[in-house]
């Protein structure tokens, strides 16, 4: 977190003015409107007249539950009046959300703020391309919370070498391995550093009994029918993040020689029996269960699932534990797969917002929406209602998951939040030293991530024909890895993908990456 001496100030100064806005708002002593204004309040009285009306910004959002925040909301008031604004927050099922977009796209009569999960979404894309929202990213560094939006991120948002959306902040580098640490303990084995010893893990959960019940039941690592433990791992082997500069152009990860280098050590894992044999069709919702029941060892995804693991088996296995680390060093250094960063993105309408003075209102608004109090605000809820304060962290005293606590994330408010800077993680104590490390890892992860550089861009032929591909690519590995085709079989594969649409797909990535670096 980048605390420097001007955010310092910034966010001191926000602070006094939210607690001056909530000392008006709660001091519940209203004015005596027939007795004349003190003398020494002339300048405040003419400031007030003076002072703008509530400027009107409409959302289009997503909720997730029927009965969404209203104007009567004391958070919704909250923000409105620190903010200086008239909000309308127009709550969208997520189910039907889709649809309501593209009716509101094509209709042309967009709120001032919009919400998509993709800005590359044909839909948006079209939109995008035709003029209906506005390039932002001239307008980031004049706002003290905006400026700080990490680059990675706001290169996966753009479109083409431009910033149209302001991103709904997720950590980057969640991705992270999970593995027993009571099991390796009783193994006497050391915490892998390489790929090698990461096999040699997996192969002592498999066949070393590290439960010492005395059974042949228990292997390595469980994966599911989701993909992202493979893509985790191809990066390990220094395959790219989905595309690669080769000279200028662009290459797809499933045409490198890492990527074949990741299949091969796949294949050897299902081969010795180190992951459950049914991954390809195993449910992701039951990912969790042969961890806590003492079936596999490790998993690998986002590091939240460490201590959420962890919680659940102290309650049937006292003496199991967890443990998380980033990732192991392979051949060609260290390197982890990052998330996208986020959760979606606001795009502001050029049909709500008329002028550029009008534009800088808006980005002022989401600004001050990011201030470290009023992320609070948002996303915990009042003091002294939802949580406290104890050495300067949060501690909640409703549940935001409680159907019963009033205003915040069970009404759906917390869907404005863009949270850039990203604060939430500080604002609370962790709970456990397991939670503590989670954190630490995500952190370290943002310095080994490997970027993808093709995120900007978009493809007619992906637009119309991506699906298809990316089925394509997934069914041949997994075919590899449970030995239904060999690397021949694998090559057959990939000029399918080629003739399918994948040769004009390459074609139209490594155009648009050139046209992107001029």
């Amino acid at each position: 977190m980048r605390w420097n001496r001007k955010r310092i100030m910034n966010s001191v100064i926000g602070g006094v003015l939210l607690l001056t806005v909530l000392a008006g708002c709660s001091s519940g002593n209203e004015p005596d409107a027939t007795a004349p204004a003190p003398a020494g309040n002339a300048d405040e009285a003419k400031t007030d007249a003076t002072k703008e009306k509530p400027f009107p910004i409409s959302f289009m959002l997503k909720s997730y539950v029927n009965d969404s925040a209203t104007p009567e909301s004391k958070v919704w008031k909250k923000i409105e009046e620190y903010t200086n604004t008239k909000l309308d927050l127009q709550f969208t099922p997520d189910t039907n959300y889709t649809d309501k977009l593209n009716i509101a796209l094509a209709s042309g009569n967009l709120p001032t703020l919009v919400f998509t999960n993709n800005a590359k979404d044909s839909a948006i894309a079209n939109a995008i391309n035709g003029g209906a929202f506005w390039e932002i990213g001239p307008y980031f560094s004049d706002y003290p919370n905006l400026s700080q939006a990490n680059p990675n991120v706001l290169e996966n948002t753009s479109v083409n070498g431009k910033y149209y959306g302001i991103y709904v902040s997720r950590p980057i580098g969640r991705y992270g391995i999970m593995y027993r640490k009571d099991w390796l303990d009783v193994l006497g084995m050391k915490e892998p550093t390489t790929i090698d010893e990461f096999y040699d893990m997996l192969k002592a959960f498999t066949d070393n009994d590290p439960d010492k019940n005395g059974k042949d039941d228990t292997y390595g690592m469980v994966v599911t029918r989701f993909g992202g433990p493979w893509d985790m791992m191809q990066t390990w082997f220094g395959a790219p993040n989905k595309w690669r500069d080769e000279g200028g152009k662009l290459v797809p990860t499933h045409l490198t020689p890492e990527y074949m280098d990741a299949l091969k050590f796949f294949k050897k894992l299902y081969d010795e029996k180190l992951v459950n044999q049914d991954f390809a069709v195993y449910d992701s919702a039951k990912w969790n269960d042969p961890v806590i029941n003492n079936q596999a060892g490790v998993i690998l995804d986002v590091t939240e699932r460490s201590y959420q693991i962890d919680e659940q088996m102290q309650q049937s296995n006292p003496n199991g534990a967890m443990e998380v680390m980033g990732a192991v060093s392979g051949p060609k250094g260290l390197f982890n797969l990052p998330t996208a960063g986020h959760n979606g993105m606001f795009l502001i309408s050029k049909s709500a917002v008329k002028t550029e003075d009008d534009l800088r209102k808006v980005l002022a608004f989401i600004d001050k929406t990011n201030d470290k109090e009023t992320q609070a605000l948002i996303s915990q809820g009042m003091e002294g209602t939802h949580y406290k304060l104890e050495d300067g962290k949060l501690v909640p005293l409703l549940l935001s998951t409680d159907p019963m606590t009033p205003d915040i994330n069970n009404k759906s408010i917390t869907q404005i939040l863009t949270s850039i800077p990203y604060l939430t993680p500080d604002m609370f104590k962790p709970a456990t030293p397991l939670r503590a490390k989670s954190l630490e890892v995500q952190r370290a992860n943002e310095k080994i991530v490997v970027t993808n550089p093709g995120e900007p861009l978009t493809s007619p032929t992906y637009t119309m024909k991506g699906a298809q591909l990316d089925q394509i690519v997934n069914d041949a590995r997994t075919k590899f890895i449970v030995g239904k085709i060999d690397e021949a079989g694998w090559n057959a594969e990939m000029e399918l993908w080629k003739k399918s649409g994948g040769d004009d797909y390459m074609k139209e990535m490594s155009e648009a990456y050139a046209q992107n670096k001029k």
